[in-house]
């Protein structure tokens, strides 16, 4: 029998320095940090709650034997989507509170289950983050 993947559970993004990145995510799209410790004298990995799932910030100068990870991670290369209730204009005046650029949008785009409107920015790594909303 094949396997059928039902969600997603988290992902990684590879950052430059995870204290910086850690304090964009939170302060720009509200998730929650949480720091574990993975023992055996590793590195401290952080994480960042949002919903059921998270982004692990991985730093691209960690040691490999710390983390199973792609073959060619690289600092700003994610492009990430992210749901929110908020409305695209609201999106727009938190990300200009913040002093974030405004890459593109709101923009019409085809989510996973339906129409969104989006709104696009980067991370402080460069990394491409839209943040949309299903429309009604």
């Amino acid at each position: 029998m094949p396997i059928k993947v039902s969600s997603l559970n988290d992902l990684v993004a590879n950052v430059t320095d995870v204290e910086v990145s850690a304090e964009w995510y939170q302060r720009v799209l509200g998730m929650e940090r949480k720091d574990l410790d993975p023992g055996h004298g590793k590195q401290k990995r952080i994480s960042l709650l949002f919903g059921n799932q998270k982004v692990n910030l991985r730093p691209v100068s960690a040691d490999k034997e710390e983390w199973v990870t792609a073959d060619h991670e690289e600092a700003g290369s994610e492009d990430l989507c992210f749901l929110t209730d908020t409305t695209p204009q609201e999106v727009i005046d938190h990300l200009k509170s913040c002093g974030v650029t405004i890459e593109e949008g709101p923009v019409n785009k085809q989510g996973a289950i339906g129409s969104l409107k989006s709104v696009y920015c980067r991370d402080p790594d460069g990394s491409l983050i839209e943040i949309s909303a299903y429309e009604d």
